[in-house]
């Protein structure tokens, strides 16, 4: 006896010349060149003037030079025309499409559509309606809006008809109806496998990856130094469709068959392409930002240890971090330590990760022979715990050790080897103020974090997190010590917040219980801290890297929603999940534990990429 696993696909139905047809009834040739034509007059629209008065966000009164908004449209345009010719097989292009263009067009043509249409709305909203639109704008939305159309009308693979129960009520029917819609939609914009890449010298690839690093940190860098909330807004819509194309189109599943093969030099170049991000910055605003989100990607990183590897969830994690700033902040010259002390950063560093390494230690022995949500519990308690006691070391309710709900205030800027971070200093011409210089200090910690986590994660202890984590049953007949191999996985994602939170203490100056929540609205707490590690990718080295950074960021753009902040956000989070609940930089064996349907991989690795 079979089991069907694949739903299986038949054609569309046939047109006059025989092919098979698209969304709606446009024939595919008319709709291509639709799609094609319209990203190219979309480009066009993008010189004009899209309103009268500079009152809206970016001046988009200027002609023949695009501006805020409009250039996020011209890029996706741009997408949407190279796809199309793409998928005319036009020579010296075929290499953007190597599972095929046509599901790419789509979420190009949709990326261009949603960001321009989102602009023309916006525009109209705060002006006052659509008469202050110029020629430009109604061209712009009239020209993505039949790019789409056209894109809708391209081929594909239609899945088999699931014929109704007739004895089934009208609600059932409707229930079934709609699903067989949903899975033709999904088929509509669903892609092929990409073609191996082929032989290229090892120059070839490592100049590809360089190019990849470059254009990563320019979109970084343009998305952190949005000026105003529509251009944020209209660059999540752009950026995340536009890399749904490219992950549609097959170029994003070669790119990271490069990288695979230059793993060292890829890792290398990121961390170089991130030491020039304070070079692009004009000022210290962004590098601000830049330094929490290394902060909170590092103690993300030191968690995924924790649940990615192991497979233990940790509610409390927040709470080392806690502990390491704590701990630093006492011993590092501040005027609210009760000891009279002041440490060498060397040696704060070494106080800070050893003290979350024993509380990590005295709160895992007893805890982790439990499983499950019994030690989510457990965990859970140990983090409100530290806070509470953290409060209460005031001097009235206990000894004065951590000053209560005041914190420890007034910590030092660090100074090592006579470089002072907390003034500004001239690099290559280029001003680099405090954040920044904490940035780069930042950046040296997090490759420590990625280096122990790479080989832990390739070490003989690594593997058997992995046993712990997909079997512990299995792993314990197999003779792992299961309570030493979690005990050690604690201890060290323990010393690894520890770690990332010496620096945060000197960054923020004042260490207070607040700042440990288990969940809040300002990141890093423990919610967020989990929520990185699984929307990014679980047992990954980028994921929690990729998901810090979003976490960090997008709350801090989104601050003009308001008290419907977190609402937005988790309303992404459970859309984000619902199609991707592998996370955005999945190891292949949990890309396969959520989508059956996907081919098996040769090789395994020891985590599973």
């Amino acid at each position: 006896m079979t089991t069907q696993t694949t739903t299986p696909k038949t054609p569309g139905p046939a047109t006059p010349d025989g092919g098979a047809t698209g969304l709606i009834g446009i024939p595919p040739h008319l709709g291509r060149a639709l799609a094609t034509g319209g990203g190219a007059l979309t480009v066009v629209s993008t010189f004009l003037a899209w309103t009268w008065t500079s009152a809206f966000p970016g001046d988009l009164t200027v002609y023949g030079y695009p501006g805020g908004l409009q250039v996020l449209v011209l890029i996706g345009g741009a997408l949407t025309a190279l796809l199309g010719l793409a998928s005319y097989g036009v020579k010296g292009l075929r290499w953007l499409a190597p599972a095929g263009a046509d599901a790419a067009v789509k979420f190009a043509a949709l990326a261009t559509l949603a960001t321009t249409w989102y602009t023309v709305i916006a525009i109209s909203a705060q002006l006052g309606g659509v008469v202050n639109l110029e020629p430009g704008g109604y061209l712009a939305a009239a020209v993505t809006l039949i790019a789409f159309l056209g894109a809708l009308a391209l081929p594909f693979e239609r899945p088999a008809p699931d014929p109704h129960d007739p004895d089934s009520t009208p609600r059932e029917r409707l229930r079934h109806t709609t699903a067989q819609n949903w899975q033709t939609v999904r088929a509509a914009f669903a892609a092929g496998s990409p073609r191996p890449v082929r032989a290229m010298p090892s120059w070839a690839e490592i100049l590809i990856i360089v190019a990849v690093l470059g254009v990563a940190l320019t979109v970084f860098t343009y998305g952190i130094g949005t000026e105003y909330d529509e251009l944020f807004v209209g660059f999540l819509i752009t950026a995340g469709l536009g890399f749904a194309a490219l992950h549609r189109s097959g170029l994003i599943a070669q790119v990271t068959e490069i990288t695979a093969r230059h793993q060292n030099i890829t890792i290398c170049g990121a961390f170089v392409a991130a030491a020039c991000f304070p070079f692009t910055q004009t000022d210290d605003q962004y590098a601000t930002l830049g330094v929490y989100i290394l902060i909170f990607a590092t103690v993300a990183l030191g968690l995924n240890i924790v649940v990615g590897l192991a497979g233990l969830l940790d509610l409390g994690y927040v709470a080392f971090l806690g502990v390491g700033a704590y701990a630093a902040s006492l011993v590092s010259g501040s005027q609210s330590s009760p000891f009279d002390v002041h440490f060498p950063f060397w040696a704060a560093v070494l106080v800070g990760a050893a003290a979350s390494l024993v509380f990590g230690v005295l709160i895992g022995a007893p805890t982790l022979r439990l499983r499950g949500d019994y030690l989510a519990i457990v965990t859970l308690g140990f983090g409100e715990i530290f806070r509470i006691t953290a409060n209460n070391l005031d001097g009235t309710s206990g000894p004065d050790v951590t000053n209560g709900s005041n914190g420890i205030a007034g910590i030092p800027d660090l100074e090592v080897l006579g470089f002072d971070f907390g003034t500004h200093h001239d690099i290559a011409g280029v001003t680099i103020g405090r954040f920044a210089n904490y940035f780069f200090l930042m950046l040296l910690i997090t490759a420590v974090v990625v280096l122990v986590f790479r080989r832990s994660g390739d070490s003989r202890i690594g593997r058997a997190w992995v046993a712990i984590r997909e079997d512990e049953t299995a792993a314990l007949a197999m003779g792992i010590n299961g309570f030493r191999v979690k005990l050690i996985a604690f201890a060290v994602g323990a010393s690894l917040a520890g770690l990332a939170g010496t620096v945060q203490a000197h960054v923020t100056y004042t260490v207070t219980p607040e700042q440990y929540l288990f969940a809040g609205t300002t990141p890093p707490n423990s919610a967020f801290l989990l929520a990185a590690v699984v929307l990014g990718g679980m047992g990954t080295i980028g994921g929690p890297l990729i998901g810090a950074a979003l976490l960090f960021l997008i709350p801090n753009k989104l601050q003009f929603l308001g008290d419907y902040q977190l609402f937005a956000f988790g309303l992404a989070l459970v859309l984000l999940m619902r199609f991707r609940p592998e996370g955005l930089v999945p190891n292949r064996r949990r890309q396969l534990e959520f989508h059956e349907e996907a081919d098996a991989p040769a090789v395994l690795g020891k985590t599973g990429a």
